[in-house]
């Protein structure tokens, strides 16, 4: 992955203005496939997922699409907007009320995520574990689950949740291989055994 500097403002002082950061942001001209987001001021570009990371994507859709309310999405490309942290995230899926994902604009506020999941690569794997992670706790996201076959040789799936004063508590840890289970609203037993590694 590659990261564009985002540069003063001369007359500013250190950061920019949000406003501006999101210009670059939306003006930032890459390859199709690539993903654009702002991680702590900073306009990331990510190279195109592999073909493992969109099998994971997809599988564990075809799951919550079982458990969610016919008026909640399922998404793979929707912004979340976290001003307050200087970021516009991309999850690998978000789900949130179907009414909130609707109309124009590309990005919605992270408050309204019930539940992102990130999977982590090689190349991106500390802005997955610290940066979106802690950034989604203060913006209240009620559930982050982060996939991760790159944690210290060891794959894991780990669930975030409970919110509190900008922290998440860690609700569940597993091995790949091993199930997890996401709480009420969604209720979902999940087989790790069935998330390919890459």
């Amino acid at each position: 992955m590659s990261a564009l500097t985002v540069e003063p403002v001369p007359g500013r002082g250190q950061g920019q203005d949000w406003d501006d950061i999101v210009r670059i942001w939306e003006e930032t001209d890459v390859p199709e496939g690539c993903k654009v987001e702002i991680i702590e001021e900073i306009v990331t570009v990510s190279p195109p997922p592999s073909k493992d990371h969109n099998t994971t994507a997809e599988l564990l859709q075809r799951r919550l699409y079982t458990v969610i309310p016919e008026d909640w999405g399922i998404y793979q490309t929707l912004g979340l907007s976290l001003p307050g942290r200087g970021g516009i995230y991309i999850p690998d899926l978000v789900v949130v009320p179907r009414a909130v994902a609707s109309g124009p604009g590309t990005t919605v506020p992270a408050e309204e995520a019930l539940l992102v999941a990130e999977f982590t690569s090689r190349s991106n794997a500390n802005h997955d574990r610290v940066s979106k992670v802690n950034g989604c706790a203060k913006a209240g996201v009620e559930l982050f689950l982060l996939l991760d076959p790159w944690h210290s040789g060891r794959p894991t799936v780990t669930l975030y949740g409970e919110p509190e004063g900008g922290t998440y508590r860690v609700l569940e840890t597993v091995e790949y291989g091993r199930k997890l289970t996401l709480p009420e609203p969604f209720g979902l037993v999940l087989d790790t055994g069935v998330l390919p590694l890459g």
